[in-house]
């Protein structure tokens, strides 16, 4: 009897202990005590404006564009001799820069950047292809893409113009593809000819897309575009076909209308023809933020240099000049097309390096390249590769693993 009593009591206690472990697996926060991580995320989504990682989705994550660049002994993922692809003129240590440049890794004020993982990031976009438009400052960021990939797989140089602006590298393990859509402006520009030359002045129609690169549209799942920095020159301005101004000028009868306003209305006409094309369904864009040269004591053809051997300290950049203005403006753009809420404005998202880039005057190649092009010249407008160019693509990364399921 008295086993009986006991057997139906462990029965019991067993029953309910079941039950219990049923109710904590499957009852979101039992205790309803909300965990700290989710309270400081709450916290952070109060304190914070949108950012460089706004999700699709509307959710906000860490602003990766804050912080400081701290000493790091990890190295580069990368050296001139293990990626085949690294092009002379961005190899500075090659051409006996310091190498001490490479000991800093960017640091977020408020989380952690995650490094690149090249396999990851290959099997993410696995079947895919991704374009970079715009100057050869877009191409500075593609070029240290491959050499990123290249420590898994050395890419395909399957297809280059003969100017070489169009060009197509292929990951053939990953069938992954990679494009460089050139554009000096995004929008149409044709430059005018004195004396059957080339003059370096251009007409700039400000409400045209230059289509030599959107042709290519069709063929793309990611799309990272940039430009500014071929509009520090004299250029003419058009909208409607006709002459509005110029800018960089003091003619008669011309208004020079400025650089922030020919940079924006050129990103407007550009994001919003993204949004409405029709041919780009499922296209996701990043806008990658304005990075500025660091010409100390003269320009790049007047004896410019850039000789500086450590990052800055954030106090010692103004963030009120025409680099921080120009980043502005392009953001600025964005999140109007968004707030409008036009069909697509989902698929454009930021990567904003402009504030981290403004504090590494060390990182260009200055006079530590080699270019038969422009022998004599120093380079303070490109970054060396490897260096903390890779860093955007550590936050390209670090996007895409966020938005894929």
């Amino acid at each position: 009897m008295g086993s009986g009593k006991t057997r139906s009591f462990f029965s019991w206690l067993l029953l309910a202990s079941f039950s219990f472990l049923l109710y904590v697996a499957f009852y979101p926060n039992p205790s309803k005590v909300t965990p700290q991580k989710v309270l400081n995320q709450r916290a952070d989504s109060k304190q914070k404006p949108a950012n460089s990682l706004d999700a699709i989705k509307g959710e906000v994550s860490c602003d990766f564009s804050k912080g400081k660049w701290e000493r790091d002994s990890g190295g580069p993922a990368y050296t001139n001799s293990t990626c085949r692809t690294l092009p002379e003129s961005k190899s500075c240590v090659t051409y006996g820069k310091d190498p001490d440049y490479l000991n800093w890794r960017w640091q977020p004020n408020d989380c952690e950047l995650p490094r690149f993982d090249a396999r990851v990031f290959l099997d993410i976009v696995r079947g895919k292809r991704m374009a970079f438009a715009g100057d050869s400052v877009a191409r500075n960021q593609l070029e240290s893409l491959l050499c990123l990939l290249s420590q898994v797989e050395t890419p395909l140089d399957v297809h280059k113009d003969a100017e070489d602006k169009f060009r197509t590298w292929y990951f053939k393990s990953y069938d992954f593809t990679v494009m460089k859509l050139w554009t000096r402006f995004l929008v149409e520009e044709t430059e005018r000819q004195v004396n059957g030359s080339a003059s370096g002045l251009f007409d700039l129609h400000l409400d045209r897309i230059d289509t030599k690169w959107t042709e290519k549209l069709p063929l793309i799942d990611y799309l990272v575009i940039s430009d500014g920095h071929w509009f520090f020159r004299k250029n003419y301005l058009y909208e409607g076909g006709k002459l509005i101004g110029c800018m960089f000028c003091s003619e008669a009868n011309l208004t020079d209308l400025g650089i922030n306003y020919t940079v924006q209305r050129a990103f407007r006409t550009t994001l919003e023809y993204l949004s409405k094309c029709e041919k780009c369904e499922g296209l996701l864009t990043f806008l990658r933020t304005f990075t500025p040269a660091h010409f100390e004591d003269g320009t790049w053809n007047d004896g410019g240099d850039c000789k500086r051997t450590r990052p800055a300290n954030e106090g010692d950049v103004s963030f009120n000049g025409t680099d921080w203005e120009l980043r502005n403006a392009q953001v600025e753009e964005v999140k109007k097309l968004q707030a409008e809420n036009q069909k697509g404005a989902k698929r454009f998202m930021f990567l904003d390096v402009t504030r981290a880039m403004m504090m590494r005057p060390d990182a260009h190649p200055g006079s530590h390249w080699n270019n038969q092009w422009m022998r004599g010249y120093n380079d303070c407008l490109h970054w060396c590769l490897p260096g903390p160019i890779d860093m955007w693509n550590d936050l390209l990364f670090a996007v895409l693993k966020e938005e894929t399921p």
